[in-house]
């Protein structure tokens, strides 16, 4: 517990590989995302149960299948926090590459599962949503040709990204998928203003922003459907958001108890996008601002960590996943109670989903990585040493 509250000693060269990552990992961060599973366990013993029962299915089938998504999560992220700097870089260029080809593929092989939109493949045992993935591999990608332009006669890595996100953001677009394409266009931002953009630029792209949204708005009838319910001055209580505002309403401070709720009946994404009304009904405010501090204290530890460091591409790749972390928990929570437009993204490490959690365990387990505790020696003895150079 010292250790935990003053940090950690630095690693030594030739300590064995779990002692120097155990030592090295920010463990409150990594504490964090246990309990939020632990969290998403909880609520999906209340939530899955009527949803298994419509499906015929035995009644905590659903909750199996998230103990075991959950611990193919904890894995991947062990796995990717034990990585050094340079396999996350090459894991998260090749993972682009695969996940922009699945992308791509989606018209062909794809499928919408009777929600409209084509984001999965169907693997017969279970689907994947390629662009869980995307968000990860696309943020180390971009981390790293910001990286590039840092260097002398580098290459021109900040018009790249550019380009990359604007390529990926019109792909999901076209899915539709206006969630996913958000928070690339977010996380490309934030990892832009942090590799030195200029402001007048971040202003051009949020005016670019606009345009597409406007466009979207006139083109898409699903999109277009979602802004208009979202601006509506009366909510439909049959609606999706009908529902989950009544349950947060209901759920008070201190929620009507365990087993207690009547959203997890009567809205059919109680378990995934809309968990977060279940935890407000069923335990109250209590739950929510638990589930709140702790994603908080994942993304600020991690952005306080990155402050010292001095790799150009740490800095950016670590910002931006702490950054998609914390954006898509605060959308997911935003749309329940009705500050934002439902968009159908998951709750990280809370939601039911396969794809959402293991995408979600690469990715904080990759920021892990990028957060290790690195020796990097003094800065005067930093310059020092360019001046000789």
């Amino acid at each position: 517990m010292t250790e935990m509250v003053y940090g950690a000693a630095p690693a030594v060269r030739g300590d064995p590989m779990i002692p120097r990552w155990w030592r090295t990992v920010d463990r409150w961060s990594l504490i964090s995302i246990i309990i939020l599973m632990g969290i998403g366990l909880l609520l999906g013993l209340a939530a899955s149960p009527p949803l298994a029962e419509r499906n015929g299915l035995e009644p905590f089938w659903y909750v199996k299948k998230q103990l075991m998504f959950g611990a193919m999560g904890l894995v991947a992220m062990i796995a990717a926090s034990v990585m050094p700097v340079m396999t996350i870089r090459r894991f998260g260029i090749m993972g682009f590459a695969l996940c922009l080809a699945a992308l791509l593929l989606l018209p062909v092989f794809g499928t919408n599962f009777g929600k409209g939109a084509i984001r999965w493949y169907s693997l017969g045992f279970g689907s994947v949503q390629p662009s869980e993935f995307m968000k990860p591999c696309f943020v180390i990608l971009s981390g790293w040709l910001m990286a590039a332009a840092h260097q002398i006669d580098g290459p021109p890595g900040r018009f790249m990204s550019f380009c990359v996100a604007v390529f990926i953001v019109g792909t999901l677009a076209l899915q539709p998928d206006f969630g996913q394409a958000s928070l690339i266009v977010f996380s490309w931002g934030v990892m832009y203003f942090v590799a030195g953009a200029p402001w007048w630029i971040l202003f051009g792209v949020a005016g670019l922003v606009v345009a597409g949204g406007v466009t979207a708005y006139n083109l898409s009838s699903h999109f277009a459907g979602r802004i208009d319910g979202f601006l509506a001055t009366t909510v439909d209580p049959t609606s999706q958001i009908g529902y989950a505002s009544n349950a947060i309403r209901e759920g008070g401070v201190f929620g009507v108890g365990l087993g207690g709720g009547e959203v997890k009946s009567t809205l059919p994404d109680a378990h995934t996008d809309f968990i977060i009304a279940v935890a407000a009904e069923e335990y109250g405010l209590v739950l929510v601002l638990v589930i709140l501090a702790l994603y908080a204290t994942v993304v600020v530890r991690s952005l306080i960590r990155l402050l010292n460091e001095r790799d150009p591409f740490v800095r950016i790749a670590g910002t931006g996943l702490a950054c998609v972390l914390g954006m898509q928990a605060a959308i997911n929570m935003g749309v329940a109670v009705r500050l934002l437009p439902t968009k159908g993204m998951t709750l990280p490490f809370v939601s039911y989903g396969g794809s959402s959690v293991i995408a979600a365990g690469l990715t904080v387990g990759a920021l892990l990585a990028l957060t290790r505790k690195r020796p990097q020696g003094r800065m005067a003895d930093v310059i020092a040493r360019a001046d000789r150079g």
